[in-house]
């Protein structure tokens, strides 16, 4: 069965930050910084999903979805990172999934969807070691409480989007910038991936999956394109699919956190792989002497909201491009994330933009890779980092100081399309 889906994120939609006994999180920290988001916008209600979820899922009925993608806060798992367990925050999960059983709709919850406790942060972070060994207790604790009804689970999502913005630059929570010192956060956050999977299987889980952001990379200086691939892409999938780091020499570093079996556990076979896609990255030879490379920008076609650029056979060059590099390591595809932001009720562009990149999925299907499944980014207007309200990626419009739900065109579009087909 192809899993049709929508994805969302528990940050960006539940609100309720210190309702039932809810730990604070990096992003908490973060966005009550004065200048760390636009307007100083914050997380703190969101789309009230916390009290609305039975809501929201009637709009996943109403879609014709199949799947729902979403993220399990940690800290109102453990407010403390680690320790002890908070029952409410189980029980809110619990329902929510009894919830989707309830309506034929397959939960794929990500445990890591960069909401860290503050606690794990305050000891260090992803850049401690013992993070990881924390993130699998973690998964132990979840995975006993709802691996009966889940049956496919995502460990991380976007580990290098975490690492880059998070730690690197300093845009995104916990706000380091600590350019290339900020290499050990992608072995740990992969590290607790491994030994995430290992501790979801134990517990039972069926399917485990990682879901990583990853970019076709139009090379206008080969050895740069190399650099920057190396970088984004197969930093987090070669230790995943090949149980190997790629050559990291073009930055001068080297990745000295790890240890012997790391990359055993981290290499702990998955069943599928989560991509994200969003647009090619077009990159030149370096400019000066702080990076390897140049991001020169992809120019000649429509933008997003957000100033992305529309191009929907990126995707398809993506998926068949991973076939390619991965060959027989490379397990079953899902698409985990696949969206786009534009503020109107009458969101043709977005129509089109769906359209478009299903198309480019089949495409990649009609070339024999196994994609198994498709999530829109997003359900619902949320949160949407450091950019707060600015940025809509919803299906569905959220009117946020009221949390009237309100279905754009394009959830009109999908439904009649889903009614339709079986794929893509």
């Amino acid at each position: 069965m192809f899993l049709w889906g929508t994805a969302t994120a528990a940050y960006q939609i539940e609100g309720a930050v210190h309702e039932d006994g809810r730990g604070a999180s990096i992003w908490d920290t973060f966005a009550h910084q004065p200048g760390r988001t636009r307007d100083g916008h914050t997380g703190d209600v969101a789309c009230d999903h916390y009290h609305r979820w039975p809501d929201d899922l009637e709009l996943m009925t109403g879609l014709g979805v199949n799947a729902y993608r979403f993220s399990i806060a940690w800290p109102r798992i453990q407010p403390g990172g680690s320790g002890e367990v908070n029952p409410k925050g189980l029980d809110f999960y619990d329902r929510l999934v009894d919830g989707l059983g309830e309506r034929g709709i397959t939960p794929v919850p990500t445990l890591f969807h960069w909401d860290l406790p503050q606690a794990l942060e305050d000891r260090g972070g992803w850049l401690d070691r013992d993070t990881a060994h924390r993130f699998a207790d973690y998964a132990a604790v979840v995975a006993d409480r709802l691996a009966d009804r889940v049956k496919m689970w995502i460990t991380l999502n976007e580990p290098f989007v975490h690492m880059v913005f998070g730690y690197a630059m300093g845009v995104h929570a916990p706000g380091h910038a600590l350019m290339l010192d900020a290499l050990p956060v992608a072995h740990h956050q992969l590290l607790g991936h491994g030994l995430a999977v290992r501790a979801l299987r134990a517990a039972g889980a069926e399917q485990v999956l990682v879901t990583n952001n990853c970019t076709p990379v139009w090379a206008e200086d080969a050895a740069a394109g190399d650099a920057y691939d190396a970088l984004h892409n197969r930093l987090f999938n070669d230790p995943v699919l090949l149980g190997r780091y790629p050559d990291l020499s073009a930055y001068g570093v080297t990745l000295d956190c790890v240890r012997d079996g790391d990359l055993e556990v981290i290499s702990t076979p998955l069943d599928g792989l989560g991509i994200n896609y969003y647009n090619p990255t077009r990159i030149g030879a370096p400019t000066d002497d702080s990076l390897p490379w140049t991001d020169l920008g992809v120019t000649g076609y429509p933008t997003t909201a957000f100033g992305w650029p529309v191009v929907p056979d990126g995707l398809r060059e993506l998926l068949v491009g991973l076939r390619d590099r991965y060959g027989t390591a490379l397990p079953p595809i899902y698409v985990t994330e696949n969206g786009c932001s534009y503020p109107e009720l009458d969101d043709q562009a977005r129509i089109a933009f769906l359209d478009g990149h299903l198309a480019a999925v089949r495409a990649a299907q009609d070339e024999g890779v196994d994609v198994r499944g498709y999530f829109v980014w997003s359900l619902l207007d949320n949160f949407e980092w450091a950019e707060g309200y600015h940025q809509r990626f919803g299906l569905v419009h959220v009117d946020f100081p009221t949390g009237l739900r309100t279905p754009r065109a394009s959830y009109h579009w999908l439904k009649e399309h889903l009614s339709r087909t079986a794929r893509p």
